[in-house]
């Protein structure tokens, strides 16, 4: 029975304990980091080989493939991607190339994922950027303005989806206006709640109908002073369910971030309570897998119809795509030459 979270892996292989350990537990999906990418044939048989032991050949593989600093696949064997802060800059002096832009961007990305067996990619970061945004959110971040994040967005949202990719909608319900990093400590934003109603929620509630979305571990002490989003109740049903309205699949932020407390046990125990369908564990330690794996549930119930939903959705890339022209035109238009 495949179980309710996202497992990272160690290396560019999977050892013969990854291999048991998956085939054992069967965690929903795997997600890639740097460390596990060398080339795309290498990429095609550690995604295949996920899939083999897990025994679905529709297994999602994820990774964050943004541009800019978040960027797991690299040069030389993958073109560079601008931070997604270009498509806003560019919004400013010429809206249309701006949309443009944002497209071709994840569609060309979504290209490159579709290559070697990956069907997920975490983007866009519907973060609205503010003067003290912690520089771990900065220039991933479309725009400031609400309603440019949503435009622009929309464009990446439908890049991927055209290019046979699904995207998540992260982080929500909003993690722009966080002072410090959440990978090294808990952020509290204090902001009352008709504020993040004007600013911070209105991309995600404007593009809810997304299938995937990504919580952010923050205390929005307006909300609930106690807990970070991604544990407490009142931001997941109150508002990522009530106020924003999504209703696909919501996973975690990484739990192996220092923002959440307790043991890993605790940790993904606390998420599913919360609402979370789905616990995302990045970092490929094997004895903390093993404690997601034996904190969470079997996935059931409306979390796996979710679920089932958003894989649903995942089509072939659309056709008659000229990937050569795509290319030359996102050099021209944003100016970089993506070596």
């Amino acid at each position: 029975m495949t179980k309710a979270f996202v497992s990272g892996c160690a290396g560019v292989t999977l050892t013969q304990d990854e291999i048991a350990f998956f085939r054992e537990a069967d965690p929903w999906g795997l997600i890639l980091f740097a460390r596990n990418v060398e080339s795309q044939d290498q990429l095609r048989a550690l995604t295949s080989a996920f899939r083999e032991a897990v025994g679905r050949p529709d297994a999602p593989v994820l990774v964050d493939q943004e541009g800019g600093r978040v960027q797991r696949m690299k040069p030389p064997n993958w073109p560079k991607y601008p931070a997604p802060k270009l498509y806003g800059d560019l919004f400013r002096s010429d809206p249309g190339k701006g949309e443009r832009a944002a497209w071709l961007g994840a569609r060309l990305i979504a290209s490159d994922l579709t290559e070697v067996g990956i069907t997920i990619d975490c983007l866009p970061c519907l973060d609205v950027r503010f003067p003290d945004t912690v520089d771990a959110i900065g220039d991933r971040s479309l725009s400031g303005d609400p309603d440019v994040v949503t435009r622009l967005g929309q464009a990446m949202i439908d890049g991927a989806v055209a290019g046979g990719v699904l995207p998540v909608i992260k982080h929500i319900p909003g993690h722009g206006r966080a002072q410090v990093d959440s990978h090294l400590e808990l952020p509290r934003v204090d902001a009352d709640i008709a504020a993040l109603k004007s600013v911070d929620f209105r991309p995600f509630k404007a593009l809810s109908g997304v299938s995937l979305g990504m919580t952010a571990h923050i205390i929005y002490t307006e909300i609930d002073p106690e807990t970070a989003g991604t544990q407490s109740a009142k931001v997941i049903q109150d508002v990522i369910r009530g106020e924003i309205g999504f209703e696909g699949c919501l996973m975690s932020d990484d739990i192996s971030m220092k923002a959440l407390g307790g043991d890993y046990v605790e940790r993904s125990r606390k998420i599913i309570a919360a609402g979370c369908d789905i616990v995302l564990h990045c970092n490929g330690e094997m004895s903390e897998m093993i404690a997601v794996a034996e904190a969470v549930p079997d996935l059931a119930g409306v979390s796996a119809q979710r679920c089932a939903t958003a894989l649903d959705g995942l089509k072939p890339p659309e056709p008659g795509f000229d990937l050569a022209a795509a290319r030359d035109e996102f050099r021209d238009i944003t100016g970089l030459t993506m070596a």
